[in-house]
């Protein structure tokens, strides 16, 4: 890797990330926006979450391949590319089928970034796999809540949702500056397997029990965060300020990632991890006024190491599965995460019927579709906390 500069391209990709979380961030605070502009249901805008998750999916199911191929260079510039135009298709929507196309295109470029950047930063710093990794995801959570605080910004100042939607242009130029003229690892110099070798690691029986283990961890973790304009109506309670809050909690943890992970092991965080999300999303689901945001610092702590940890783990534990399997634990992730979005706008819907017809007023309402969506969410760690002790348990004996 002479003549790479491994801190510019890491610094390049931890910007385009921040693009991936703007993209997150804005969506989840303007959902009330496009549901009063465009007449949508809460399902309809599950619909259209579903569309911004699936085109990560499909971005790395086959950008894990590509990498292989083609490096990383000509993935960021397709990455590129697709931010460019879903983002400039959304400012042009004009309606629930426009809307969906241009969240597609957004998720595309999100899910080339995670197959393009993963490997590379995994390739770049061979010994150090899972810290760096997580320094990296750091920028996930961070840009969710820098984006977050500027949302209160730009509410507070009466922007609309174009404007919001345009401000997911900085860092995409941002991160288009960075890369521009750089050379990057060669995916043959970096030690990638074959096709052939990587479909081979993927039959391992571990990294299919990781795969189900991700649907769980991501849902766990996005499915909360996405909707947290909805299912947080406690008065007194600024969803966008819950949201911030989470996401710089669990940036800061994840910059300090290496000694927790070093005392711990990574299957010790995961099982951990899945105990302190199953109660944070418990007590969210319960809890009103100032307490809330107590809630989510301990759902913050639960689902702060999930995502990159997994991802680590894989790489050090599956290394045959190369940047193909990385990329496909990813996009098991969000496709899982994409089915679950209509479902859990469907879970809200009805959740506000059935409290409508009890005669509840309005406020009271909102307050209790959230609370019976969280509990529904409680599935998913908890079985996290079955399948993450037995985890440790065979990597122990191992």
């Amino acid at each position: 890797m002479s003549n790479v500069n491994a801190t510019r391209l890491f610094n390049a990709s931890c910007f385009a990330l921040i693009t991936t979380a703007f993209a997150f961030s804005i969506r989840a605070g303007i959902l009330n926006e496009l549901s009063k502009e465009f007449d949508l249901t809460n399902t309809q805008l599950g619909y259209i979450n579903q569309m911004a998750i699936w085109g990560f999916p499909v971005a790395t199911m086959v950008g894990g391949y590509l990498y292989n191929l083609f490096g990383a260079k000509k993935m960021i510039w397709l990455a590129l590319a697709a931010h460019l135009l879903g983002i400039t298709l959304t400012l042009g929507a004009n309606g629930f089928v426009l809307l969906l196309l241009s969240n597609f295109f957004i998720g595309f470029g999100n899910g080339t970034v995670e197959a393009a950047c993963n490997p590379m930063v995994a390739n770049m710093y061979k010994n150090n796999q899972t810290t760096m990794l997580n320094r990296f995801h750091v920028w996930f959570p961070g840009g969710i809540a820098l984006g977050s605080l500027i949302m209160l910004m730009m509410n507070y100042f009466g922007f609309g949702w174009h404007a919001k939607i345009a401000v997911m242009l900085v860092p995409t130029v941002m991160y288009a500056f960075l890369f521009w003229g750089q050379k990057f690892p060669e995916a043959e110099a970096a030690g990638q397997a074959s096709l052939a070798d990587n479909l081979k690691g993927m039959l391992n029986p571990l990294y299919i029990f990781m795969l189900f283990c991700m649907i769980l961890t991501s849902n766990t973790e996005l499915s909360t965060q996405q909707w947290v304009e909805k299912l947080l109506v406690s008065p007194g309670v600024s969803p966008m300020l819950v949201l911030a809050m989470i996401t710089g909690l669990m940036a800061i943890g994840r910059y300090f990632a290496g000694p927790v992970v070093h005392r711990l092991n990574p299957t010790g965080v995961l099982w951990a991890s899945s105990i302190i999300a199953f109660l944070g999303i418990w007590l969210m689901s319960q809890a009103t006024g100032a307490m809330t945001y107590v809630a989510a610092i301990t759902f913050a702590i639960g689902v702060c190491y999930f995502w990159p940890t997994m991802i680590g783990f894989t790489a050090e534990n599956i290394p045959k599965s190369g940047a193909l399997g990385m990329s496909i634990m990813g996009g098991m992730g969000m496709f899982a995460t994409g089915i679950a979005q209509p479902v859990v706008g469907g879970w809200i819907d009805k959740a506000r019927e059935t409290a409508q017809q009890q005669g509840l007023p309005p406020e009271t309402v909102e307050l209790v579709a959230g609370q019976q969506t969280l509990t529904h969410l409680l599935v998913f760690p908890a079985i996290l906390i079955g399948a993450f002790g037995v985890l440790w348990f065979y990597m122990r004996k191992k």
